[in-house]
């Protein structure tokens, strides 16, 4: 059991009050908070998302937090100044769709989703008085990411202070036996045992995973970076993804984003290893033999030069601009980006390579990049 919990984690504090706590044969609370500061999860999220499916598949009570009234403050961590406020509409829209992704990994029948607005929304000024109580400024401003702020002259907010108070309080009001949450939350997950200890309950168990790079392999896996692999991205689309990201990280990414066996994946051949790896990601978010017709259709536009059998399609008509298609049909992220690409020599029509943005648009298949296609009908 404990073995199970352990694999793909950095630190547990402690170890052995987790296992006093799993030989005392009861369900424990087990809980962590996302903040929809963004649309859609990604892979990076699926990291604790897995570890919460463990607990629930060894029959523990599960809290799948949604951090909607904390995400109005927007958390410190690693933040070099302080966050744009989102307003309550953008934090709606995000929550409903952490709840709709979130059973691609969870159990619906097992899973608890709770708002902490439903309980910080009650606290009365002199209950959040009360909170401040609890830590000192000396020991917010030890906190890595204040420090540095504070010696180079950065702005922090007091606000930015009760973030993690309210994150401890969560622990209390859920009475959590184990929270999980990233190496960066360290100091946030610590201020739940904290504030747990300051209101006589026990203190949680801290379960720390690792932060899982996207897919430049250098900075962690974040939308702002644009380096995510979207659990609601088409197939093909992450089949792509994972394709592209080295071999060194196609091994991170087996052991904490799979149950596979490590050293059978060692013995394998790199690219056979990446090609089951991208595969067994789509299967997980996507339709069922979704991963399958991705890997073919990924082999048959790679290794054979072939155009893949379900390309998005245009109607275009005379007059359009090359840039504007592109945009409209959400192949390019930005105008920029195409006129990076067309600098690069990498959109080809027809197999012939176009460098000039007034190119004429005419009937035929847009090849952008490695792995995106677009077929040009005319009007």
């Amino acid at each position: 059991m404990l073995q199970t919990i352990e694999r793909g984690t950095t630190e547990i504090i402690s170890r052995a009050d987790l296992a006093k706590k799993l030989a005392e044969g009861r369900p424990l609370s087990v809980k962590a908070g996302f903040d929809p500061t963004a649309p859609d999860l990604h892979l990076g999220h699926v990291v604790l998302l897995r570890k919460l499916k463990q607990f629930q598949d060894l029959g523990h009570r599960i809290f799948f937090l949604i951090g909607d009234f904390t995400a109005q403050i927007g958390d410190p961590t690693g933040r070099n100044e302080l966050r744009k406020k989102m307003s309550p509409q953008e934090i709606s829209v995000n929550a409903q769709t952490y709840k709709a992704q979130v059973f691609k990994i969870l159990d619906p029948k097992k899973t608890e989703i709770v708002f902490n607005s439903q309980w910080l929304n009650q606290l009365t000024p002199a209950d959040l008085l009360q909170l401040t109580a609890h830590s000192s400024v000396a020991q917010m401003l030890a906190r890595a990411d204040f420090k540095k702020r504070f010696e180079s002259g950065r702005e922090i907010s007091l606000l930015e202070f009760i973030y993690p108070l309210l994150q401890g309080y969560d622990s209390v009001h859920l009475k959590a036996d184990v929270e999980l949450g990233g190496t960066d939350q360290k100091f946030n997950l610590l201020m739940g045992r904290q504030m747990q200890e300051s209101y006589g309950q026990s203190p949680q168990v801290v379960l720390m995973t690792p932060l899982l790079e996207g897919t430049d392999g250098i900075q962690k896996m974040s939308k702002s970076v644009g380096n995510t692999i979207g659990i609601n991205e088409k197939p093909g689309d992450i089949f792509g993804k994972v394709m592209s990201i080295s071999d060194e990280l196609m091994l991170r990414y087996f052991e904490l984003l799979t149950d596979a066996d490590l050293a059978k994946v060692k013995a394998m051949h790199p690219k056979e290893a990446k090609l089951q790896l991208a595969q067994t990601m789509v299967d997980m978010f996507c339709a069922p033999g979704a991963g399958l017709r991705a890997r073919q259709d990924f082999e048959r536009t790679f290794s054979q030069h072939e155009v893949p059998d379900s390309v998005p399609e245009v109607i275009i008509s005379s007059g359009e601009k090359l840039l504007d298609i592109l945009s409209v049909a959400k192949i390019i992220s930005s105008k920029n980006e195409g006129r990076r690409l067309l600098q690069e020599g990498a959109v080809t029509h027809e197999g012939a390579v176009i460098c000039d943005e007034h190119w004429v648009p005419r009937q035929g298949v847009l090849k952008i990049g490695k792995r995106r296609f677009l077929r040009l009908r005319q009007f």
